[in-house]
C-alpha cells in the first residue's frame, strides 16, 4: 500500500517533541508499505522542499518556520503556508490512501485537496478536539473566528472516509458533530516500552550528575510548556510540597510559549533551583534516561472540562518505562489509573490536598512497585505502539479497500 502521510509537526527520534507518526510510519514501513511524509522544517528559514529518509519513510521537508513561542497569528500563517505547499506536493505522489494528522485542523485542507486530485480516500486523525481546545484557552475568541473553525471541523470530518481518535472522549466529540461511529477507530497514544527498557545504571546515572537529586525522591514533566499545559500547577505544588517534605524535587523537562510563566510563578514562589528545576527539551532519545531516574511522572492541562479528552505522548512514555503516572484533571485517562491503580489523579484546585496525596504516594515504596508494574502492564499490553499500528494499518486498509483490490488482482 502506498500512503501519502501528512503531519507538520514530525518529529524524529533525535529531535524534541512526540514521535508518535515518525514510530507508526516507520512500523508500516517494515510491514511493507511506502510511505510519504509531508512536513514542516520548522527551524528553516527558506529553500522549498527537501528530502530525506528516516527509518525507510520517506520524508518531504517544506520551510515553514514554526515555533509555539510565536503569537496566534504569525502561526495561523505557518499553518496556511503548509497548507499551500502541501496540497501542491501530496497531488503528485502516487498512493493508494492519504493520512491527515491534526493538529492543527488545517491539516483537513491539503489532505482533502490532494485525495480528491488523486481519487484516493483521506484518513483524518483526529489528536485535540479542536476547535474546542483553542476555544477553551482563548485563542479563537470572536464569534467569526470560532464559526470558522466550527466549519472548517465539519469540512474535515465529511471530507474523510475513516477517522481515528486519541482517546475514547475524542471519538465522542466527533460522533456528537454527526460523524457515524462505526467510522471512527480509537487509537490512543502509545508506548515504546523498547525505547524505555534501559538498565538501571540509567537512571542512577542520571541522579548522580545532579548535586541537587541523589537519592531523593523524583517528580518528573517531560513536554510541552504551552497554554493548554498549565505546567505551573507544578510549581504551586512544589510550593506546597517544600514545607512538608523539602527532600522531593521536581525536574521540568520542556519547551513552549508558557517557559517564562512557569519560571516566573517558581521564582515568586520561591522554588526555584531549590525543589523545582526548569530545564529545556531534551531529544526524545535521552528521555528514557530521565524516565529511569523518576519515582513519577506527571501530565497537567489547565482546568477546563475541553482538554479532558487528551492523549498525552508523555503518559504513554510513562507507562513505556514503568512509573507511575499523577495527572490533574477528570476524564479518559483518569479512569485508566483508577482502573488499574497505575497512579493518582491530583485536585486541580485544592494544592494542599494534592500535596499531601503525592507526598503519601512517593514515600510509599510498595505502592510506586505496584503502580508502577501496572504501568509498564499497560505499555506492554493495552497501549503497545507495535499493536497500536497493526489498528492503525487495518483502518488505511480498510479505507483503501486495500484487501478486495489484492483480491482482485
Amino acid at each position: 500500500m502506498r500512503i501519502v502521510y501528512l503531519h507538520q509537526y514530525f518529529t524524529t527520534p533525535t529531535m524534541s517533541g512526540g514521535t508518535r507518526s515518525y514510530e507508526m510510519a516507520r512500523r508500516l514501513v517494515a510491514r511493507g508499505h511506502t510511505v510519504h511524509m509531508l512536513t514542516a522544517d520548522r527551524a528553516a528559514k527558506g529553500g522549498g522542499w527537501r528530502e530525506t529518509v528516516e527509518a525507510g519513510i520517506r520524508v518531504h521537508w517544506c520551510a515553514v518556520p514554526y515555533s509555539s513561542h510565536m503569537s496566534y497569528r504569525r502561526r495561523l500563517w505557518a499553518f496556511l503556508e503548509y497548507c499551500r505547499l502541501a496540497a501542491k506536493r501530496a497531488s503528485t505522489l502516487d498512493t493508494d490512501v492519504i493520512l491527515a494528522s491534526s493538529t492543527p485542523l488545517t491539516i483537513a485542507l491539503p489532505a482533502a485537496y490532494a485525495a480528491r486530485r488523486q481519487g484516493v480516500p483521506m484518513v483524518f486523525e483526529v489528536r485535540d478536539l479542536w476547535p474546542d481546545t483553542p476555544i477553551a484557552v482563548g485563542a479563537l475568541r470572536s464569534r467569526f473566528s470560532i464559526a470558522a473553525a466550527r466549519r472548517l471541523e465539519r469540512f474535515a470530518y465529511r471530507s474523510a472516509a475513516q477517522i481515528i481518535a486519541l482517546s475514547p472522549d475524542m471519538k465522542n466529540g466527533v460522533v456528537a458533530q454527526g460523524y457515524p461511529a462505526d467510522r471512527v477507530t480509537v487509537i490512543p497514544n502509545s508506548s515504546d516500552v523498547a525505547l524505555f527498557r534501559v538498565p538501571l545504571r540509567s537512571g542512577y546515572e542520571f541522579r548522580r550528575a545532579q548535586p541537587w537529586l541523589g537519592d531523593r525522591p523524583l517528580v518528573v514533566y517531560t513536554g510541552a510548556l504551552g497554554v493548554v499545559n498549565g505546567v505551573d500547577y507544578l510549581a504551586h505544588l512544589a510550593a506546597e510540597v517544600i514545607h512538608t517534605d523539602p527532600e522531593i524535587r521536581f525536574l521540568v523537562v520542556g519547551d513552549g510559549r508558557q517557559q517564562q510563566k512557569v519560571h516566573q510563578s517558581a521564582t515568586e514562589l520561591g522554588v526555584l533551583d531549590r525543589n523545582f528545576f526548569l530545564w529545556p527539551s531534551l531529544p526524545k532519545i535521552d528521555m528514557p534516561a530521565v524516565l529511569s531516574a523518576a519515582d513519577i511522572a506527571t501530565s497537567t492541562v489547565i482546568d477546563r472540562p475541553a482538554l479532558w479528552a487528551n492523549s498525552a505522548n508523555k503518559v504513554f512514555d510513562a507507562f513505556a518505562a514503568g512509573r507511575p503516572v499523577a495527572i490533574n484533571h477528570q476524564g479518559w485517562l483518569a479512569d485508566v489509573i483508577h482502573q488499574n491503580g497505575c497512579g493518582i489523579v491530583l485536585d486541580p484546585r485544592d494544592l494542599p490536598s494534592a500535596a499531601r496525596e503525592l507526598t503519601a504516594a512517593i514515600r510509599d515504596q510498595q505502592w510506586l512497585a505496584q503502580a508502577g508494574a501496572a504501568s509498564r502492564r499497560l505499555g506492554e499490553t493495552v497501549f503497545s505502539r507495535d499493536r497500536l499500528a497493526g489498528m492503525l494499518e487495518q483502518v488505511l486498509e480498510d479505507a483503501a479497500g486495500f484487501e478486495q483490490k489484492r483480491q482482485a488482482a
